[in-house]
């Protein structure tokens, strides 16, 4: 993975990102001057086509960008405004100014009203773009009344606005895979922090004359934290394939299922090796942990994400493994060709004679790791 692009991203969140920005903006400070710094760095547009004042980045070239934006937790939506700007552009439609969340789940349109109940970003972001009934909608935030949700710390809301401030774009692709992929990055950073948080305080707190972190008990949780952290990061590169900055639906929804349904695992852990001081307002374990606790659920939980794939598996009518080479290589599965593969795979006998396409080796390997098959299998 080109690391220059994150490695810059790194060294511009670490300075505006700060802990204690993040529970100024939590308590209502604005955060409008960390977003312009992102804004003024160019990140925003790094997925819009060059043609459209863009740096026309492919997908996985945003990777680190997203990681990083996790690992600070920043606190303005960067990786849903990449992802929805390159939408916008894709869709001919004029990109607003500032930073957009995207909503694919939980508004709609009561009289004359767009109505949301859990709104995500909406107390900083300075636009939505939200799916409602088949549609595509531009809501601007300031025309907007926006209200915390009561969670502590959340920086989602309920809000609504006047239907004549909301800017219908029409119908186009839904919006839950870019609010998938988006999460997946976000979220694989975050674990990345909270491992190395974990880490260190396994290291210099002692117990009983040693280290806590030298006890096989701990030692042993920390493995497992360390490898849902690192099966999340392989699926979060499976969210970021795709092309013209959008993500290819099925390995979205693999992206964000795998990180969802590790966020308690890798939380739990966090705090049974931290204890007490875990949760106290001043440490910064807290800040990471509530937002995964928050990004399991945004853009669909597991449970949803896990839904979407059984059924688009069943529908393909391909064993489980088939079902994922034949997805991590193109995407999609091909109607019309046995258990839907491209020609290359779709060969007779088992599904361990078929031969795996070249462009596909990498992808399906990562995939079957990610989602706990052994890719070797």
């Amino acid at each position: 993975m080109d690391t220059l692009l994150g490695d810059a991203a790194e060294r511009l969140f670490a300075q505006t990102c700060t802990p204690a920005l993040l529970r100024g903006i939590e308590q209502g400070q604005p955060a409008a001057a960390a977003w312009q710094a992102c804004e003024d760095a160019g990140f925003a547009d790094a997925l819009v086509p060059e043609a459209q004042g863009g740096a026309g980045l492919d997908l996985p070239d945003a990777l680190p960008v997203m990681l990083a934006a996790g690992r600070h937790l920043c606190p303005y939506p960067i990786a849903h405004t990449m992802l929805a700007r390159a939408w916008l552009a894709g869709a001919g439609r004029a990109r607003p100014a500032g930073s957009i969340a995207i909503a694919p789940h939980g508004l709609s349109i009561q009289g004359r009203r767009v109505m949301g109940a859990n709104v995500p970003w909406v107390r900083v972001a300075d636009n939505v773009l939200a799916h409602i009934n088949g549609q595509a909608w531009l809501l601007a935030t300031q025309a907007g009344q926006v209200e915390p949700n009561g969670v502590h710390g959340s920086l989602d809301g309920e809000a609504s606005w006047a239907l004549a401030d909301a800017q219908c774009l029409g119908s186009g692709s839904p919006l839950d895979e870019l609010a998938a992929a988006a999460y997946a990055g976000l979220m694989a950073g975050a674990m990345d922090r909270v491992l190395s948080l974990t880490l260190d305080y396994a290291n210099t707190r002692a117990q009983f004359g040693k280290p806590i972190g030298r006890f096989q008990a701990m030692q042993q949780q920390i493995s497992v934290m360390a490898e849902q952290v690192w099966a999340v990061r392989m699926a979060a590169q499976l969210a970021f394939q795709g092309a013209g900055g959008r993500p290819q639906p099925m390995l979205a929804a693999m992206g964000k299922a795998r990180a969802s349904l590790a966020a308690p695992v890798v939380a739990d852990i966090a705090h049974a090796v931290h204890g007490a001081i875990g949760v106290t307002a001043e440490y910064d374990l807290q800040l990471y942990t509530r937002r995964l606790r928050e990004w399991r659920l945004a853009g669909g939980s597991e449970s949803y994400w896990h839904e979407r794939i059984g059924a688009h598996a069943l529908a393909s009518g391909a064993d489980a493994l088939t079902y994922l080479r034949a997805v991590s290589s193109t995407g999609t599965i091909l109607p019309g060709r046995p258990h839907g593969l491209p020609p290359s795979t779709a060969v007779p006998g088992s599904c361990r004679d078929a031969e795996l396409p070249s462009r596909g080796g990498k992808a399906a390997h990562v995939a079957a790791s990610a989602v706990g098959l052994d890719p070797q299998a």
